[in-house]
C-alpha cells in the first residue's frame, strides 16, 4: 500500500482512524489538519506519521505526491452545528470537498469522506441512505445544509474518483474528543457533570410526544466507524452514500444511565430547558437504516451503548488517556 491520507486527522474521528490504520499494520500515513490549533496536538502525539501537511498547502502537496498517494479519508470539515454563518461552511465544507473530489478523479485515487445524519433534518423523509431523495432534504443548520449540498453535487457527477462513499456519520461518541467543548458528545458531558456534581443535566422534552430524556438518537462508538471506514477501503463496495450508525435509536436517559452504571453509581438526573437557539432545530428521533453497509458486506456487530460508554469512561475518560 502506499500513501493514505487523513484530512481532519487531528481531531476527533480522524485521529482515531489514524490509530485503527496503524494497529491494522498501515504504514504511509499522511495527516491534513490546521495544525495551528494546538487544543488538539495530542490526539496524534506519539502515532508514527509519514508526512504531515497544513489543510491550506494540502492541495499543493498532492499535486506533487500524487502517484504515491493510494486512498484519501476526507474526514475534515467545520462541524459547528451552532455556527450559523453559511460563508464559512461553503469555504471549509462545501468548496474545499470539491477540490478534493476533483484532485482525487483526476488523479484516479479512491475517495471516502464524511457526510452527515444532520443532512436528514427532522427525518421527514426517513433516514435511508437512498440517493433518491437527497434533493429533498431539509437539514436544520448550516452545518447540515453544506454537507447535504456536497451529497447532492456528488451523486450528479459524470466524473468521479475511481471509488467513492460519503459517510452519513450519526451521533459518534469516544476517546480523542477532549477539544470539542460544546460539540462534544453528551457522554463527554455527563461524565464530566457526574464527577463535578454528582449528576447529569439533559434537555427536557418540548414536544408532548416525548417524555423528557426520551428523545431518542443513534449514538454510535468511534471504534465502530473506524472499522466501517477500514472496510471501505479495503473493499471498496459501489460508490455512494452510506449510512454510518448502528440502527438502533436509543434515549439520552438510557445514555446517562449507563454513564452513570460505567462510574458506579446510582443515576440522578435533572432535566433543563433546551436552549432557545437550538430548541426549534433540535432533533427528537435518529436512526440509521444500515441496509445499504449490510448489504455491501459489512458484517461485524455494533457496539452496544452500554459497552461502548463504558469502555469509553474507563479507558479513556477516567484516566484523561487518548486513543
Amino acid at each position: 500500500m502506499g500513501l493514505i491520507v487523513v484530512t481532519g486527522a487531528a481531531g476527533f474521528i480522524g485521529s482515531c482512524l489514524v490509530s485503527g490504520l496503524l494497529e491494522k499494520g498501515f504504514t504511509g500515513i499522511v495527516v491534513v489538519d490546521d495544525f495551528t490549533k494546538t487544543e488538539k496536538d495530542n490526539n496524534l502525539s506519539g502515532k508514527i506519521i509519514t508526512a504531515k501537511t497544513e489543510r491550506k498547502n494540502f492541495f499543493d502537496w498532492l499535486e506533487i505526491n500524487k502517484s504515491n498517494v493510494d486512498f484519501i479519508f476526507h474526514i475534515g470539515a467545520r462541524t459547528d452545528t451552532t455556527e450559523f454563518d453559511m460563508a464559512i461552511f461553503d469555504e471549509l465544507n462545501t468548496g474545499y470537498t470539491k477540490k478534493v473530489w476533483e484532485l482525487a478523479t483526476r488523479h484516479k485515487i479512491p475517495l471516502v469522506y464524511a457526510s452527515s445524519a444532520a443532512t436528514y433534518g427532522l427525518g421527514e423523509h426517513g433516514y435511508i441512505d437512498n440517493h433518491g431523495i437527497v434533493e429533498q432534504l431539509k437539514p436544520l443548520n448550516p452545518y447540515g445544509i453544506s454537507k447535504n449540498e456536497f451529497d447532492k453535487w456528488a451523486i450528479k457527477q459524470t466524473s468521479a474518483p475511481p471509488f467513492w462513499a460519503g459517510m452519513k456519520f450519526f451521533n459518534v461518541y469516544g476517546p480523542n474528543e477532549y477539544h470539542k467543548g460544546r460539540m462534544a458528545s453528551v457522554i463527554f458531558h455527563a461524565h464530566r457533570q457526574i464527577k463535578e456534581t454528582g449528576k447529569v443535566k439533559l434537555f427536557r422534552s418540548h414536544r408532548p410526544d416525548f417524555e423528557d430524556g426520551k428523545q431518542l438518537r443513534d449514538f454510535i462508538y468511534v471504534k465502530d466507524v473506524v472499522s466501517v471506514l477500514l472496510f471501505m477501503m479495503e473493499k471498496q463496495p459501489a460508490s455512494g452514500l452510506y449510512n454510518l450508525g448502528t440502527g438502533e435509536a436509543r434515549s439520552f436517559v438510557d445514555l446517562a444511565s449507563s454513564t452513570f452504571q460505567a462510574l458506579g453509581k446510582q443515576p440522578v438526573i435533572e432535566f433543563v430547558d433546551t436552549p432557545a437557539d437550538i430548541r426549534d432545530k433540535y432533533q427528537y428521533f435518529t436512526e440509521a437504516d444500515m441496509t445499504k453497509l449490510r448489504n455491501a458486506g459489512y458484517k461485524a456487530p455494533f457496539t452496544t451503548l452500554e459497552n461502548g460508554v463504558e469502555d469509553y469512561i474507563v479507558n479513556y475518560l477516567s484516566k484523561s488517556l487518548y486513543r
